[in-house]
């Protein structure tokens, strides 16, 4: 069955073909099938001619200083500041950009200055990249309490009620506490901080946005990961979604630049975090003869050092790139392949009729993204070990992602891993560095689990999936795999 059966309105899509003929021709004259935009995205050939042609034109120097070069690059860095708060049509006024080699360095800003004390709450979903899990070190240190909020296969979504369970509304706003006897301050009302994807890197669920005025409701701040929903789809901060902050990386929405993210948030939540530290850049007047500084105010105290201020303004032009080629149409055509490739891949059978394959998160399109997981399933129904379709894909040039994709949570609901009572303790008295297969043996659970990931994005097409399937059927249809003499996972 042809995409058009299914999704007729892939046909108002076929500009994309044109342009990836025009601007993306490096995949099919290498030979590539490129199915990991979840991973990271790809630039057009536009994309570094500009950043050549503006290299070559304009001195740019470092910000911090006052010559012509420093004045170049501070203006390239403004404008492309206004550039990302235009892209998501969010005020200057309610909103700051602030410059991070990744979305990975926002979340820490947020997590090493976030005021989380006893009687907070850190909130999670299970479905979080570990760059947001590793929010929980900062609110321990802080004694604040973490709560995760599970997600449930085989869909992998979140329940909002049991979301709502997690976020208890206080009743201590308002009070004033004292410290060393001195005079009494204000507590500021918030109770903790929920975080969660916008989209799941790992099944491809998109969450409510719904829940960021949800939770602001119950007094609590939102960091919302757009990390993995950005590279196809618009995000509004006009509306009634306007969370305290939204982390992202720009090589995933549109391949070039790397090392450069943004955590964008708001001006009144910016100035409630309190940084542990302060470096080159953040600081408005320091002394070493007393210990005494003065931090920066707006984005200037956040950025530490010295920006990227030669692969910042690749930023606009990214951006500017993505709204000629149309974000909705990137959209539609996301959406047929993905439902496409879904269909196809439930119709995988071995020559007895046995599924070859099984998909973890939605079966539909409704509500989810480009991203698609599951595992091949060999002839006697076992899963074929995601390392062996890892290499074998690759000796095909299909480019595909496995393993946990650095989100546990989600991975643990969908293989369905119980962990023991004293899984902690088990892991505590173990003695020296263990790698993963030793922690899952440790804790008596049966394997490390893997997935396979395929991801769609602006440029694919019909024919990236013809010849996946194609792959598949002629490598798995009526195999039986073994996983021996495969090496121990070390990580996830």
């Amino acid at each position: 069955m042809g995409i058009l059966d299914s999704h007729p309105e892939y046909t108002a899509t076929s500009s994309l073909d044109d342009l990836r003929a025009a601007e993306y021709s490096y995949l099919d004259e290498q030979d590539h099938v490129y199915l990991d935009y979840t991973g990271a995205g790809l630039a057009a050939k536009a994309q570094h001619a500009a950043h050549a042609a503006r290299l070559s034109g304009t001195l740019f120097g470092n910000p911090h200083s006052q010559h012509p070069p420093s004045a170049s690059a501070t203006t390239a860095i403004a404008t492309t500041r206004a550039r990302v708060l235009a892209h998501l049509n969010a005020s200057p006024a309610e909103y700051v950009v602030i410059f991070t080699p990744n979305a990975t360095a926002a979340a820490r800003l947020v997590g090493e200055a976030y005021p989380f004390r006893r009687g907070r709450r850190l909130v999670l979903t299970t479905d979080n990249h570990n760059s947001v899990n590793g929010l929980r070190e900062f609110a321990r240190q802080g004694r604040a309490k973490t709560v995760y909020v599970p997600t449930t296969a085989p869909e992998l979504r979140v329940d909002t009620a049991a979301l709502l369970a997690a976020l208890p509304r206080s009743t201590a706003r308002g009070v004033f506490s004292t410290c060393f006897g001195g005079e009494g301050r204000k507590k500021d009302g918030r109770n903790g901080l929920l975080a969660y994807p916008a989209q799941s890197n790992f099944s491809g669920v998109r969450h409510p946005l719904g829940w960021v005025s949800l939770a602001q409701e119950r007094g609590y701040d939102v960091l919302l990961d757009a990390a993995a929903y950005l590279p196809t789809a618009t995000l509004d901060l006009s509306g009634a979604t306007k969370p305290e902050f939204v982390i992202m990386s720009w090589y995933k929405v549109f391949g070039y630049p790397t090392g450069v993210g943004c955590l964008v948030a708001k001006r009144e939540a910016l100035e409630r975090l309190g940084r542990p530290w302060f470096s080159g850049g953040t600081i408005q007047a320091v002394s070493v003869g007393v210990s005494w500084h003065r931090m920066a105010g707006g984005e200037e105290g956040f950025e530490d050092g010295t920006v990227n201020f030669l692969a910042i303004p690749d930023v606009g032009v990214g951006l500017d790139w993505l709204a000629g080629v149309g974000m909705g149409k990137v959209e539609v055509r996301v959406r047929c392949l993905t439902g496409w490739f879904l269909d196809r891949l439930k119709g995988l059978r071995h020559s007895d009729g046995r599924p070859m394959a099984v998909v973890y998160g939605p079966r539909g399109t409704e509500m989810r993204g480009g991203t698609v997981t599951f595992n091949f399933l060999d002839a006697r129904g076992r899963v074929v070990d995601d390392r062996i379709v890892g290499e074998e894909a690759a000796a095909a040039r299909i480019a595909i992602r496995t393993g946990c994709f650095c989100n546990p949570g989600a991975g643990e609901s969908a293989f369905g891993i119980r962990f023991p009572r004293d899984a902690l303790r088990r892991l505590m008295s173990a003695r020296h560095v263990l790698g993963l297969d030793e922690y899952v043996g440790l804790l008596g659970l049966p394997s490390a689990p893997g997935a396979v990931r395929v991801s769609f994005g602006v440029v694919s097409n019909t024919a990236d999936v013809d010849r996946f399937f194609g792959f598949a059927e002629k490598t798995y249809k009526d195999r039986v795999a073994s996983s021996e003499g495969l090496p121990p996972r070390t990580n996830c």
